[in-house]
């Protein structure tokens, strides 16, 4: 990808957030040859240990932006989704990853490690990019500019700013007003654990999804097949901490899965802590941009991660944003909005009504829900997923 001499080539971009949207913004809009910047809250750049899965959608992106040896280096390509009864084990539906889905779509389906992604895009950005220690408290729309102010007594001047400052965003408070996310109901114990330690268990190279009664629990391989990471999601009234992430021990996850499958409890005994998560979303934004500063990722869309696709939007997000910008400059956030407002909401759905179907209870409503899986009524056939799957980011909108 390189810069045609488009109308946002003259523009600078101000991205507000240093995760993995912000910087995939950042490197995509470079790519194309718009001067661009990260402006980081924190002191370093770091991922709370977790995995990140990265359907074909998103890996078109991340390869386009020269990432593909990254990818194939740290990823894992899982063979398959298996999911499974929470009790006995008995598979439910067994949907092919791999081979079929890049045969199909033409990219890979990669299980990460966050942190090396980060990594990995962090190190494609030239030097000087990534400003640390930057936190937004103030903005002012010029008209031809917009003037961003930090904490730390920083002025920064821009086209276009953009807000891939998450689900507490400060862009979005500052744009459109304060709005507290709302607790889900869920929470998830999240942990890595070294894949010599479970050599016993011959685990499959899958994505593995086991459902039950109010939670259920996936696990994967990340880091090259190095360590499984887990998260185990159960249903909780209220959310009462201030951090949405608290070290727990390994426990009390235990105990929130009693009578759950040996593999699943064998998972958790091996860890040595975990994290818990409070599963926070809000409903979708109706309008993303005002004048010329926009929302990317979980500012705008934060989602339940039940369809695995909260990464893959904020990537494709980036993608469109860097298209519409070089294309268009500054005028071209209105179609960046207009294409991606509609696609994330539709994604934001399906993955919040996954919820209910994850954690039936046992009973007439989950033995219906095992039928139509093992008959192949599970909506994850190569066809029923194409739309999300087979999306250019980079080209046109297929919702």
């Amino acid at each position: 990808m390189t810069s045609n001499g488009s109308r946002g080539a003259g523009i600078s971009v101000a991205v507000v957030g240093g995760g993995i949207g912000g910087l995939t913004a950042a490197l995509a809009l470079l790519r194309l040859g718009i001067d661009a910047h990260v402006y980081e809250q924190a002191a370093e750049l770091s991922e709370v240990g977790a995995g990140v899965q990265i359907s074909p959608n998103a890996s078109r992106v991340l390869h386009g932006l020269g990432l593909a040896e990254d990818l194939a280096r740290t990823g894992v390509k899982p063979a398959a989704l298996h999911q499974r009864r929470w009790d006995d084990g008995r598979t439910l539906t067994r949907a092919p990853l791999a081979g079929p889905l890049e045969e199909t779509f033409g990219f890979p389906h990669y299980l990460m490690h966050r942190a090396d992604l980060l990594a990995a895009l962090a190190a494609r950005l030239p030097a000087g990019r990534i400003r640390l220690g930057h936190r937004l408290t103030g903005l002012t729309d010029h008209g031809d500019r917009v003037e961003a102010r930090f904490a730390n007594g920083a002025r920064v001047e821009a086209g276009v700013l953009v807000g891939a400052d998450g689900i507490h965003s400060p862009t979005r408070a500052l744009l459109f007003g304060p709005e507290h996310p709302r607790f889900t109901g869920c929470v998830a114990y999240r942990g890595l654990v070294p894949a010599e330690r479970l050599r016993a268990l011959e685990l499959e190279t899958t994505t593995q999804l086991w459902m039950g009664p109010g939670g259920h629990f996936v696990h994967y391989f990340v880091a090259g097949g190095r360590l499984v990471n887990f998260v185990a999601i159960t249903e909780q009234d209220t959310w009462t901490r201030e951090s949405w992430t608290d070290r727990r021990a390994a426990a009390d996850a235990l105990a929130t899965f009693e009578g759950w499958h040996p593999q699943v409890r064998a998972i958790m005994e091996a860890v040595d802590e975990t994290y818990l998560w409070a599963l926070f979303d809000r409903t979708p934004l109706p309008r993303w941009s005002t004048g010329g500063v926009t929302l990317l990722g979980d500012a705008c869309h934060a989602m339940l991660p039940f369809m695995a696709q909260g990464a893959a939007m904020a990537i494709e997000d980036a993608a469109t944003l860097a298209a519409c910008l070089a294309s268009e400059g500054r005028p071209g956030l209105g179609r960046y909005e207009a294409e991606r407002v509609p696609r994330t909401a539709r994604v934001h759905a399906l993955s919040t009504a996954n919820k209910a179907r994850f954690h039936l209870p046992d009973g007439p409503e989950q033995r219906e829900r095992d039928a139509g899986m093992a008959a192949g009524a599970s909506g994850l056939s190569l066809d029923a997923m194409a739309w999300i799957y087979g999306h250019d980011a980079f080209g046109h909108s297929t919702r």
